[in-house]
């Protein structure tokens, strides 16, 4: 391992201005990884002619690939920079904002239109919290283990980032929030609320824009099962189509 670090940044000054690319060269230290270089930056803001430039803006949280706040793309693949190991990395580094969220400075996005997502199909269970309601209603252990590996979806976008059917022509939902239903209407309460949110997948931008291309499953951190959970949500909107038509 060299012990200079190099890094290629395709920064933007503002939601409205050109992106251009800017290269940095750091020093090496143990362990870091994309989230540190990016901090050793920010201590020492000069690029690699030398001139003075201004810290590079991205967001992080959890540092523990929870929260998916760090998510970009790093070396064409979309994933969180806090995993993202220096000496696992082809060098030059190269770092872009996701694509498919509106850039709002260097490498932090706007993730609104997934937690829109979420609204959309009611991904909660509603409770009334006034009052101890006492244990949970009880689930298989099978149940468990799915509704798990579904609950560790962290919103981090990588799904839609890869999607080739999310663009500004689409207002495909993505598959994230496809999932979260089949979550919430796995739980026993929240399947009180299962045919408004099967509703909320008919029409523009639901499951029917879904184009089968597979990659979400490819990209997902957490390696949910995301097109099990499009075919299982899909079987079920075609029974709540035929309920609606037949009554």
């Amino acid at each position: 391992m060299s012990n200079t670090i190099r890094l290629k940044i395709r920064r933007k000054d503002s939601p409205q201005s050109d992106s251009y690319w800017e290269e940095f060269e750091i020093p090496h230290k143990p362990s870091m990884n994309v989230i540190s270089a990016l901090v050793e930056i920010a201590r020492n803001p000069v690029n690699a002619e030398g001139k003075t430039t201004r810290p590079v803006v991205w967001e992080s949280s959890c540092l523990e690939e929870v929260c998916g706040a760090c998510s970009m793309i790093i070396n064409g693949k979309a994933r969180q920079a806090c995993s993202a190991l220096i000496e696992q990395l082809e060098q030059p580094i190269v770092l872009e904002p996701f694509s498919k969220f509106p850039c709002i400075r260097d490498l932090r996005v706007d993730r609104t239109q997934m937690f829109d997502a979420l609204k959309r199909v009611k991904a909660w269970v509603p409770l009334d919290g006034t009052h101890d309601l006492g244990p949970g209603p009880r689930q298989a252990e099978k149940d468990q283990l799915v509704s798990y590996d579904l609950s560790r979806c962290m919103t981090c976008g990588c799904c839609l980032e890869v999607c080739p059917q999310v663009s500004e022509h689409s207002d495909f939902i993505g598959a994230a929030a496809v999932s979260q239903v089949r979550l919430f209407n796995m739980h026993p309460t929240g399947a009180m609320n299962k045919h408004e949110r099967l509703d909320a997948l008919m029409g523009p931008g639901g499951l029917a824009d879904c184009g089968n291309a597979q990659n979400c499953v490819k990209a997902c951190p957490k390696e949910i099962p995301l097109t099990t959970s499009i075919a299982e949500v899909g079987r079920e909107l075609t029974k709540r189509m035929v309920e609606k038509i037949f009554g």
